[in-house]
């Protein structure tokens, strides 16, 4: 179907060229599935958008042939690019949200891309797009198709992006992360539906992914991507069952195991030189956390008072108004909860999206306001406080939020952000101690005191959410809620990040609630887990008796729905 050759593609001039594709070649024959699997900035997707001739204008073909229907696409002009696009080659965006108008509603624009290039009226197209969200398994296609992309969930958008993918029957589909930071449960339903559509349409799919896993449940063939070249290709199960090359080695080792608790996840470092030279480390060894030592720590961590208590906790949220602005409807985003974690705990928070797991989490800091309950803070009560004394109290008290880059401001570097709080409460006496309390902190995430006057942008996902935990680190709190903060990383940048949670843990005593929909990553760092759904704790218990024995239907689905282990 498609055949790659030799693809090199350069992004800059002069000395400051980098090379992001290095000869790369590719090959995927029609009805198959392809693989491929590398970290953020391995070059996927900008092969990927090379195919779709989608590429930045700062980037540059330096050699290669991309075959299509027995044409080089890099030779033809655009309008035969045009008539391609969306037609016999079709692309599902990582992020659907910024891939679909927000000032469009659903319908249309999967309407819009079928009336470009078949000659039927609106009503037909109309009369398509209604069958293709029934094909998708999106509810309420009639209330969908009227909707606008900010109304419907995650899951239901990246379902609006297949739709419009597949409209015009495409021999070739490219799904670049099409299931990244997706709750479990949506993500199964994602590749289940890719794998029948496939099969129906028989047409080909090149599936792009940092999750092994992920790849695993979708693909014939998988190709192994780092700096910008294909390190190892093959059938599936060969690559997966002997893989030949430390980099695929290193992405199978660090994703949490589901079988034993690990003290530590392995990190690609570990098996690929920090030079970039390819060398298996042959003193590596995991190390399991054994139940003794385990249950002792945690006896003795139970036997003291909770640092943070809640009980009855409700908040809820007005879904519709009447026209003198009465509620008509109301959500319960939490729903009575009660809670309590001890000091030096880490408390897994784990459910669906939209289940109230950050609902919660903020409101326990009081960043949302909540409109019943007790929330006690070492027996303090913070919903007594006003806003002079709960100012006082969050010095003690401090989130990751999901998203790094929306939660820094881009216009301060970030040792001044990290320095920021430490003015504010005063601490270290002045500037200069301040800035060396800043330096330690950045070498305590593994990142250089030179780093400290770049701003957001010249840093990576993985980089920013250490900037983000150095800051929440500034004030030395005892408590710090984690709100999705690994979930949009790549699988090698989680196992760091998730280290370094670990090892902060040990080293400062912090209590953690660790809010996620991976169950694997919640037991992995979790003492106790909370399941929550619809607003309400449905199951509690030891993270390891909640993961190998649980008792409600829902917790089964969600363990059901994690990635196969390679």
């Amino acid at each position: 179907m498609i055949t790659i050759e030799n693809l090199s593609i350069e992004f800059g001039t002069g000395s400051s060229t980098v090379k992001a594709v290095n000869n790369v070649s590719l090959n995927l024959e029609k009805g198959k599935s392809l693989g491929l699997v590398g970290e953020s900035g391995s070059g996927k997707s900008i092969t990927a958008l090379s195919i779709m001739q989608l590429l930045p204008p700062q980037a540059k073909i330096t050699d290669g042939r991309i075959h299509f229907a027995e044409s080089d696409l890099l030779k033809l002009k655009q309008s035969a690019m045009s008539d391609l696009r969306g037609n016999k080659i079709s692309m599902i965006f990582q992020e659907p949200m910024t891939s679909l108008n927000p000032v469009m509603r659903c319908g249309k624009q999967v309407s819009e891309s079928i009336r470009q290039h078949q000659k039927i009226s609106a009503k037909d197209a109309r009369f398509k797009v209604l069958q293709l969200f029934e094909k998708v398994k999106l509810p309420r296609t009639e209330s969908i198709f009227r909707s606008y992309p900010h109304q419907i969930s995650g899951g239901q958008k990246q379902r609006v992006m297949i739709a419009m993918a597949i409209a015009n029957n495409p021999d070739l589909l490219i799904a670049d992360e099409p299931t990244t930071a997706l709750d479990v449960t949506v993500q199964k339903e994602i590749i289940k539906l890719l794998n029948e559509l496939r099969e129906e349409y028989n047409m080909s799919l090149l599936f792009i992914s940092h999750d092994l896993g992920v790849v695993a449940e979708v693909a014939d063939d998988v190709a192994v991507m780092y700096k910008g070249q294909i390190v190892e290709q093959g059938k599936k199960n060969d690559v997966f069952k002997n893989p030949k090359h430390p980099y695929t080695m290193g992405l199978m080792a660090c994703r949490p195991a589901v079988a034993i608790r690990l003290e530590r996840l392995p990190t690609i470092d570990e098996f690929i030189g920090a030079d970039g030279v390819s060398r298996l480390k042959n003193n590596f060894n995991q190390i399991i956390v054994t139940d003794g030592e385990r249950n002792k720590r945690l006896v003795k961590m139970y036997q003291s008072d909770p640092l943070i208590k809640v009980d009855n906790l409700e908040k809820k949220y007005a879904q519709k108004t009447s026209l003198f602005g009465k509620s008509k409807q109301v959500v319960r985003a939490v729903d009575k909860v009660s809670l309590q974690v001890f000091r030096g705990e880490t408390l897994g928070l784990v459910g669906e999206s939209g289940c109230g797991k950050t609902t919660l989490g903020r409101s326990i800091l009081r960043l949302i306001e909540p409109d019943s309950g007790q929330i006690y803070f070492e027996e303090i009560d913070l919903l007594a406080m006003n806003a002079k004394q709960l100012k006082l109290q969050r010095r003690h008290l401090n989130i990751v939020f999901q998203d790094p880059y929306s939660s820094l401001n881009p216009r301060l570097s970030i040792g001044h952000a990290i320095m920021e709080p430490m003015t504010v409460y005063r601490l270290h006496g002045n500037s200069k101690n301040r800035k060396e309390k800043v330096f330690e902190l950045l070498e305590k995430v593994g990142l250089s005191p030179d780093h400290f006057y770049r701003y957001p942008h010249e840093f990576s996902g993985g980089q920013r959410q250490r900037i983000v935990i150095a800051r929440a680190l500034a004030l030395q709190p005892e408590f710090i809620i984690c709100d999705e903060a690994v979930s949009a990383l790549d699988v090698s940048v989680q196992a760091k990040v998730l280290n370094l949670f670990n090892d902060l843990k040990k080293e400062f005593g912090f209590t953690y609630i660790f809010i996620s929909h991976d169950l694997s990553v919640v037991r992995f760092m979790s003492d106790r887990i909370l399941v929550m759904k619809d607003g309400k704790i449905v199951e509690s218990g030891d993270a390891d008796e909640i993961y190998l024995h649980p008792k409600t239907a829902y917790t089964k689905q969600l363990i059901a729905s994690i990635p196969i282990q390679v």
